[in-house]
């Protein structure tokens, strides 16, 4: 089917059009309702339906005659390990350790903590947790002990499952010390914590709460599939960036498996036996909806990559992967390509006929912006579709749906919206805006299938920062503009547009401009307080390998770019070249941090961050250029 007649279909038929994808699932019970509300007013999809997703994920397949087929691939440069679980055998291991977790009492809708590095054991405890219908919420791991407690005091573990560590390019972060610390300061116990134990460090255990991960294996039994309702939360995943109260995202069972097991079809073009590689984390909702369950759900070949785009060893390791388990689909955040850009401008360590089974590339996790857009292109010569979601929606509300309809791509634009997701820009009075007009991008309800129904244990939270700003509608905190195409595309956080002598300019449209230039790897524009003009654009500019002793023609070169393609409105004056950007883990750079280091306010540093040092070298470049105003932060 055409992607109009698709998307025409879940827009005005939108019970008809979900209920014939949920058909493509083995359900214990089909569900006799698609959509309803519940008590509190929200949309709900399948409510009086029953399934399990680790039986989806594993035993479908197994039932089916797929066993045998690679089911996880686990390719890990940090420790030179590879392992290849089929079917059969992941479904046996998560079976069992089910049955460990039954041991220490958790049951249908209790909550597990797992907090452990990219190893197959992460996904083993999340299937296992699924399997008996309980909600795992998976932490990043290394994440501050303080930020682990206030997640554990949030979710209300039964049990806590982690690694003795994690292993980064030059260190070895201990993750158990991290966990002790974390539960000395929380005020809930769980029962038990069990310990997978790495031999690059052994961890010491708590006699009384702490089990060996193998030992309790080999006295556990396997357990069978607990029948949960479509509506029964599957998993919790706390939002990055969080601070005070964790804002915890509630994903369902059935929704979610209906909308994850279409979208490998209809987006990624995926066919059940083919290799899908997510380099994510699954600490990140990529990381649960594309490692683990979209590709298994779909009875794909899904890749677990315990490494860095970059370092681990060097800025070949992607087209390493791809061409040694011969992948169909990559998915990896902008982040990741502008860093191997950024080592090797030139490709040296790609050869094209590496990526001979390479069928396109896909982007999300932040704006693609056209520079690292094209040179992927140019030097993959693979198709490369940025598309949008976010941990709210657990998959693309705009991509280009190749599985569908190869559209003709726009840089910059995320493409069309996805089936199911109703996109409009919005003004301040919540009024729908014209074509080519930046606004708010709004969602219209009903919110398709696997979009959060609430925020844990908040109802009021999830009302109020997402439905009552506009209502009627899903506010994304995004804004952009929808052209006369039909294509959406997203500039950036409503709060990065910036007002510069009362025009309302994009940061992410000058970012845009000045990532043109030759020698820039990545850069970020973000506001100043400006006495005579309210605000002023500040560019931070990461230089390529080989342009660092450029750095003063370069700024004089990108205030000139700007100047060109923008105008003179846009005063854009000040272009610093930096040596690192903040960044979180999951490679978001930390844009309302740096307006906050330039407006000398109090900052936290947040948990998610990849390197803190980033923010103290970006403060001390901002003071002896005299941007930072008022005073400085501690």
């Amino acid at each position: 089917m055409s992607y109009q007649t698709e998307y025409l279909r879940a827009s005005t038929q939108p019970e008809d059009f979900w209920k014939e994808k949920a058909q493509a699932l083995e359900w214990f019970k089909f569900p006799s309702t698609i959509l309803t509300q519940d008590e509190q007013g929200m949309d709900r999809w399948f409510a009086d339906g029953e399934l399990n997703t680790c039986y989806l994920a594993l035993d479908h397949h197994v039932k089916h005659g797929r066993g045998d087929q690679a089911a996880l691939i686990y390719d890990s440069p940090v420790t030179q390990t590879k392992q290849t679980y089929t079917y059969q055998e992941l479904l046996d291991q998560v079976s069992t350790f089910a049955g460990v977790l039954q041991q220490q009492g958790v049951t249908k809708g209790d909550t597990v903590v797992i907090y452990m590095p990219m190893i197959p054991q992460a996904t083993i405890a999340m299937l296992a947790v699924a399997r008996l219908g309980a909600i795992h919420s998976v932490v990043f791991g290394g994440f501050a002990a303080h930020e682990l407690a206030v997640r554990i005091d949030d979710a209300q573990p039964k049990v806590i499952v982690t690694a003795s560590c994690g292993i980064e390019i030059s260190r070895i972060i201990a993750y158990k010390p991290l966990l002790d610390e974390a539960l000395n300061q929380a005020v809930h116990t769980p029962n038990a914590c069990i310990v997978y134990q790495r031999e690059q460090q052994v961890a010491s255990l708590v006699e009384g709460r702490d089990l060996a991960w193998e030992e309790a294996i080999a006295v556990a039994s396997p357990c069978d599939c607990t029948p949960v309702k479509a509506t029964d939360p599957l998993y919790i995943l706390y939002t990055s960036g969080t601070t005070g109260k964790p804002k915890g995202v509630v994903r369902d069972n059935g929704g979610h498996a209906v909308a994850l097991n279409y979208s490998m079809q209809a987006i990624y073009n995926m066919q059940p036996g083919e290799v899908f590689w997510a380099a994510s984390d699954v600490g990140w909702v990529v990381g649960h909806s594309y490692i683990v369950y979209g590709p298994l759900i779909y009875g794909c070949t899904t890749v677990m990559y315990e490494g860095k785009p970059i370092m681990t060893p060097n800025a070949g390791e992607f087209w390493r992967v791809c061409k040694e388990y011969d992948v169909k689909t990559l998915f990896a955040a902008p982040t990741a390509f502008r860093a191997i850009r950024k080592e090797d401008p030139q490709a040296e360590l790609l050869n094209k006929d590496d990526l001979a089974g390479l069928r396109v590339i896909f982007m999300a996790g932040e704006r693609l912006d056209p520079p690292t857009y094209e040179w992927t292109k140019a030097v993959t010569g693979k198709c490369i579709v940025d598309h949008w979601w976010q941990t709210e929606t657990g998959w693309a509300i705009c991509a280009n749906p190749i599985g569908l309809e190869m559209k003709i791509a726009k840089p910059g634009s995320s493409t069309v919206p996805s089936p199911g997701f109703q996109v409009c820009v919005l003004d301040d009075q919540g009024e729908p805006l014209p074509p080519m007009e930046q606004g708010s991008i709004a969602l219209k309800r009903p919110l398709p299938p696997s979009c959060l129904p609430t925020i844990w244990g908040d109802i009021d939270r999830f009302k109020t920062g997402y439905l009552d700003v506009f209502p009627g509608y899903y506010t994304s905190g995004d804004g952009g503009y929808i052209d006369e195409d039909g294509y959406v595309f997203i500039m950036g956080r409503t709060d990065d547009v910036i007002n510069v002598a009362g025009h309302r300019l994009s940061t992410g449209e000058m970012e845009e401009v000045v990532a043109m230039h030759d020698a820039v790897a990545e850069c970020c524009v973000i506001g100043i307080n400006d006495e005579l003009k309210g605000q002023l654009p500040l560019g931070l500019v990461l230089l390529k390998n080989g342009y660092e002793d450029q750095a003063e023609s370069v700024q004089e070169e990108l205030i000139a770019l700007v100047r060109q393609e923008i105008g003179a409105l846009a005063c854009f004056k000040i272009a610093m070249v930096v040596p690192r950007l903040p960044k979180t883990r999951s490679g978001k750079i930390l844009r309302k941090l740096l307006r906050q280091i330039a407006s000398g306010e109090e900052f936290n540093v947040p948990s998610t961050i990849d390197d803190p040092n980033s923010i103290y070298d970006i403060q001390e470049l901002m003071a002896e250029r005299g941007i930072i105003v008022d005073k400085m932060a501690d």
